[in-house]
């Protein structure tokens, strides 16, 4: 494999593996072995669905503002947080009225996300 390949841009939207999580909601996943990162688009106001996974997962807030919904919480987030989703727990985001950009990151790789397609592909 060529070293190239190693290295990806933030604001290519052609690189990556793309999945479309809900309406409004779509990612562009890149995984390693032992580390994926996901580059989470929302459209204004849209939310996703509830759910959980085994996996460890923190999120960044590149742009925009959003509602956390985590383990019975709702925490507001804004450009610049971060947070940590501990296994198994309960959890989603609606972005704020100028939509959002997240990027996930999942320990270990997500089985579910090593693939196109649709949903958040739940545990």
């Amino acid at each position: 494999m060529s070293q190239r390949e190693e290295f990806h841009k933030l604001d290519d939207e052609s690189d990556g593996l793309r999945r479309e999580l809900a309406p409004g909601l779509n990612t562009r996943i890149f995984a390693g072995e032992h580390v994926m990162l996901s580059v989470v688009t929302i459209a204004p106001n849209a939310e996703g669905t509830v759910h959980h996974h085994v996996e460890e997962q923190w999120g960044l807030m590149l742009e925009g503002s959003a509602m956390r919904f985590q383990g019975g919480e709702e925490i507001a987030v804004a450009k610049g947080d971060f947070w940590r989703t501990p296994s198994n727990v309960p959890h989603t985001l609606k972005a704020g009225p100028q939509g959002a950009r997240v990027l996930d990151i999942f320990s270990p790789p997500r089985e579910a996300y090593r693939k196109a397609g649709t949903g958040f592909g739940q545990s």
